[in-house]
């Protein structure tokens, strides 16, 4: 089948996308409102920026014309915590997605626990294997859709000990819970080691 991307509508384009870019990492993102309500939502449009400084970023889009709470908070806040939840979190994942008010905290209603971060004011998730405390750095607009590009700077990480062997974090400890396309999700079963490619013959 050849697909004509100009004759696709917005949700016919975000179904083909989602379905061909997978597995995608979840973060997990909680933020404040100048106000003081936490927000905690998923987002799985993210990726790693700059090693130095260590940076992130996360695709947030928009709600009828308007940004999400959690790119609102954080531009306005400037902080923000990257949690990574494990595939056994997926029901409160999952559930975090739905579109609650700006009024309403995410973690209140699921009874999501809490704890605080280090070096930013803005509480992370309790019980996730990694949560990177971030400084809002910059958004970059893309497309004609709302969707913008937020880079924060990692100013803190906590990885669960038994996931770290010194500065080398086994993935399979933390088991992360990943989306595929629509309302699914997968999580690592198979993981395979190779030896370091060295340099290319001379």
């Amino acid at each position: 089948m050849e697909i004509e991307c100009a004759r696709l509508d917005a949700g016919e384009r975000y179904r083909l996308l989602t379905g061909i870019v997978v597995p995608r990492p979840i973060a997990w993102v909680t933020s404040r409102s100048p106000e003081g309500v936490l927000n905690l939502a998923p987002f799985s449009q993210f990726t790693i920026v700059s090693y130095t400084p260590l940076m992130i970023g996360i695709s947030i889009g928009s709600r009828a014309g308007v940004p999400k709470d959690t790119r609102r908070n954080i531009e306005r806040t400037g902080q923000f915590v990257v949690n990574v939840p494990t595939f056994a979190m997926l029901d409160l994942v999952h559930r975090s997605s739905a579109d609650y008010g700006p009024e309403q905290s995410e973690a209140d209603l699921l009874g999501v626990g809490l704890v605080s971060s280090v070096a930013i004011e803005v509480p992370g998730v309790a019980g996730v294997p990694v949560r990177m405390e971030c400084r809002w750095s910059s958004t970059t607009p893309f497309g004609t859709g709302g969707s913008a590009f937020v880079v924060g700077e990692i100013v803190h990480v906590h990885v669960d000990d038994d996931a770290l062997d010194g500065l080398k974090v086994d993935t399979r400890v933390i088991d992360p819970l990943m989306r595929l396309g629509g309302p699914s999700y997968a999580r690592i079963t198979d993981v395979t080691t190779l030896p370091p490619v060295g340099p290319p013959p001379r």
